[in-house]
């Protein structure tokens, strides 16, 4: 039987491999449809409204040398520590920890540097980059919104995984906070695409002709969303950690 829950999280063990596999119900889906999740390490299924979960189990484990081959060609995942290296804008920053500095979290030249005790180091990382995605965001949102005449509402960052950002009836605006981390044209058009449906609500062409007009790459910048941007997950994971767990 279904559960009725949208999603459901399992750990689901393929020859010598324990996976995470997240179970989604989805009212528009039309068939199962299964899925790599590089953020986790594992796989997600999307089933269509009432079909029970184990029809979703069964798939995976028909498809289990398929996850395990398409997992191997993930990248591994990178954990916020010290001596890491993480992307700024798309550019590559070394993360050096300074126990007995002061000051939070700053940049300087090719690093970023977190000071305190280490096992905080990865939430103020974290907390770091949440909020310069979030300065970044709001900067180029102001500057967009003012070309377009219009004006959006309250700006928020989460850690998405199926949208980089979205724009609601009321204008209010939210993007994943990972995307501080992609190259800067990337960021700009993510922003530019939300700006873009206060003017237009959908995607016809009268929509990406306003995005044109707000940022100067979107065609490149969304191939290399469609390329890349799942590798923007990887990083900040501990392995083996569930998805939504810590």
């Amino acid at each position: 039987m279904s559960t009725g829950r949208p999603e459901t999280t399992h750990l689901i063990d393929i020859e010598e491999h324990t996976i995470p596999l997240r179970v989604r119900h989805n009212r528009r889906a039309r068939r199962l449809t299964l899925r790599i999740d590089p953020s986790a390490g594992g796989a997600v299924v999307t089933l269509p409204w009432g079909v029970p979960e184990c029809e979703a189990l069964d798939m995976v484990r028909r498809k289990g040398g398929w996850i395990l081959a398409r997992l191997e060609k993930v990248p591994p995942r990178v954990p916020f520590e010290d001596g890491v290296e993480i992307p700024y804008l798309g550019r590559l920053h070394v993360v050096r920890h300074a126990l007995r500095a002061r000051g939070g979290v700053w940049r300087d030249g090719q690093e970023i540097v977190v000071t305190g005790r280490a096992e905080h180091l990865p939430r103020r990382l974290r907390d770091w980059l949440r909020a310069e995605a979030k300065r970044v965001c709001e900067a180029r949102a102001r500057e967009k919104s003012l070309l377009l005449g219009r004006r959006h509402g309250r700006i928020t960052v989460r850690d998405t995984r199926s949208r980089w950002g979205s724009c609601s009836a009321n204008g209010n605006l939210s993007f994943c906070w990972r995307l501080i981390l992609a190259p800067e044209h990337v960021l700009d058009y993510v922003v530019a695409h939300e700006i873009a449906h206060l003017k237009v609500s959908d995607h016809s062409p009268r929509f990406w002709r306003t995005v044109e007009t707000l940022t100067p790459d979107a065609k490149t910048a969304k191939a290399w969303l469609k390329r890349h941007g799942s590798g923007l997950h990887r990083y900040g994971w501990a392995d083996h950690r569930l998805p939504g767990a810590g």
